[in-house]
């Protein structure tokens, strides 16, 4: 009798799972199914979805909403758009994102494109990658809702002659150096985009410019060749000078020019912040900084903080997640 217990008992163990995945798929379906009455009463003018936090059987997302529909993901736009029947995809970096995280890149992301302005209201459906679970809702109007967006009304297409591309390329790299650092190294960065003929002037070298010399093409941030590159050169003191379409004028860059007192910035930021604050105060460009303390991605435009994208805190989980096996203890006594 009591060897049929334990048989009939076993199967509930090995369950559990498929358990998760049925609950997960029902929460997932459940966000989906009342979302479009979410858009409508909220007057919201795009629809955010988060498709890595979904199953691998992606349902029809050609839902019923008035709202432009943009999914988020870290795999390739190309890719997710040719799978998804060519609905619109921003990629955002492949790094750990909090939900907040996800929210603020992604809205900042879609304002450099131009996908959304100032004052639109957006719905955002996020959720952890790892769980497969959409289970969050965030209604947010740019510019009002989170102080980090206030700025979202200089930030134009054309004012600032960036290609959209050229800042999602220094915003990917800065939060792998926020997320890894370089050789287990916390490394912290700044890189400085657009209208280098003001910004060039403000600036003094603190190493030899080891880009000069090399023709435009061949030092452009937009080259994928040049990643590696790049993250090693952050490790340098000072900041990357970078050409609206991409080109690369200058690293190791000391940033001189207004004082402190000229723009207010939040307690405990520290000279990299104010650098960033200060040069996007006198001329036409875009900052964005990597702490190196904690990681944190931080963009600057015309003196002010646009946004601000946190590294999650690790929870223990993440290691459960990510490795099959348990890690070797290392041996103390070898050299």
């Amino acid at each position: 009798m009591a060897q049929e217990v334990a048989n009939h008992s076993q199967p509930q163990v090995n369950d559990r799972p498929e358990r998760e995945a049925i609950s997960a798929r029902a929460i997932t379906s459940s966000l989906l199914r009342h979302v479009p009455g979410i858009v409508e009463s909220c007057g919201a003018t795009a629809l955010f979805i988060y498709i890595d936090a979904m199953d691998d059987e992606i349902p029809d997302l050609d839902l019923p909403v008035k709202a432009k529909i943009f999914c988020v993901t870290r795999s390739p736009a190309k890719d997710r758009e040719a799978q998804l029947g060519g609905v619109q995809c921003l990629r955002v970096p492949n790094v750990p994102l909090t939900r907040i995280g996800q929210v603020k890149i992604a809205v900042f992301l879609a304002l450099s494109r131009g996908l959304i302005k100032h004052g639109d209201r957006v719905v955002f459906l996020s959720g952890l990658a790892a769980a497969k679970t959409l289970d969050t809702i965030i209604v947010t109007e740019v510019g009002h809702e989170y102080e980090v967006f206030a700025a979202g009304a200089e930030f134009a297409p054309g004012s600032t002659r960036i290609l959209p591309e050229v800042i999602e390329r220094v915003v990917d790299i800065a939060s792998e150096l926020g997320s890894e650092g370089r050789e287990g190294r916390a490394v912290g960065a700044m890189f400085v985009v657009g209208d280098t003929e003001r910004v060039l002037p403000l600036t003094r070298q603190l190493v030899l410019n080891p880009f000069k010399g090399y023709p435009p093409d061949e030092r452009n941030i937009l080259d994928s060749s040049l990643e590696e590159t790049v993250k090693e050169l952050a490790t340098l003191d000072g900041a990357f000078v970078i050409h609206g379409e991409g080109m690369m004028e200058t690293c190791g860059a000391y940033i001189r020019t207004a004082s402190p007192e000229e723009f207010e910035l939040p307690r405990g930021l520290g000279a990299r912040h104010h650098a960033a604050a200060a040069i996007t105060a006198v001329t036409d460009s875009i900052a964005v900084t990597v702490s190196e303390s904690t990681g944190s991605i931080t963009i600057f435009r015309r003196g002010r903080i646009i946004t601000e994208i946190q590294k999650p805190r690790s929870t223990g989980e993440k290691p459960k997640l990510l490795r099959s096996r348990p890690r070797k203890p290392k041996n103390r006594n070898s050299s």
